[in-house]
């Protein structure tokens, strides 16, 4: 019988993946940021020409962001976006933990 071992996963799911650590806590930011945006669109119920008008974007583009394409995006561009829409991005740094 083989024995299943069962590893817990980080905080941050782009360090399992293999990414640097300023890599993944960026990728981190990103979707998160990306996650609010989606769930606002979604909530607005906004078709992707909706969406966007509302960003002054390609459909092609809001096409991605929907798709959840992280590499097409900066936290730049998507704390924009957020603003855009009518939402505030609040940032909070921390030391790591030991």
């Amino acid at each position: 019988m083989t024995e299943t071992m069962i590893i817990q996963a980080a905080d941050n799911i782009f360090l399992d993946l293999g990414f640097s650590d300023q890599e993944a806590e960026n990728l981190l930011i990103r979707a998160k940021l990306m996650l609010a945006l989606q769930t606002h669109i979604r909530q607005q119920n906004w078709t992707i020409a909706q969406a966007a008008d509302h960003l002054n974007q390609s459909s092609d583009e809001i096409t991605a962001l929907t798709q959840g394409k992280i590499g097409r995006f900066s936290v730049d561009t998507l704390i924009t976006f957020l603003n855009q829409v009518g939402m505030t991005v609040h940032v909070e740094v921390l030391p790591k933990a030991a």
